[in-house]
């Protein structure tokens, strides 16, 4: 019993060992987002706004909205916590910091929204 116990104890020790992410798991989920982002953005635009009065064409653009309301919104809180992360604020600039932040959501959500 003691040795199928510490057999199980290191299969498990084994498969619950930490993992590294690949190096290239931030970049490759921003372009996720990004070609998700610009998809939605491309459904609604070709959508038309004569077909609103029938709501079984209504699901499609929700979708799109959605979906793409999420995948902006993933984006752009990746874009700016990657740069936060690279400089880490100690207790004396935690102000100075959030403030960066609150910046940094606001440029790539003005990039996202096309200026507007």
């Amino acid at each position: 019993m003691s040795e199928a116990a510490t057999s199980f104890e290191g299969l498990l020790r084994e498969a619950l060992a930490p993992v590294e992410p690949p190096a290239d798991l931030a970049e490759r989920l921003e372009s996720t987002l990004q070609s998700i982002t610009e998809m939605a953005a491309d459904e609604l635009e070709a959508w038309e706004l004569s077909a609103m009065r029938d709501p079984r064409n209504w699901a499609r653009p929700a979708a799109a909205l959605v979906i793409g309301g999420a995948a902006g919104t993933a984006l752009v809180v990746l874009r700016a916590r990657r740069r936060t992360a690279a400089a880490p604020p100690n207790l004396a600039g935690l102000r100075k910091a959030a403030e960066r932040a609150i910046d940094d959501l606001e440029r790539e959500t003005r990039k996202l929204l096309g200026g507007r």
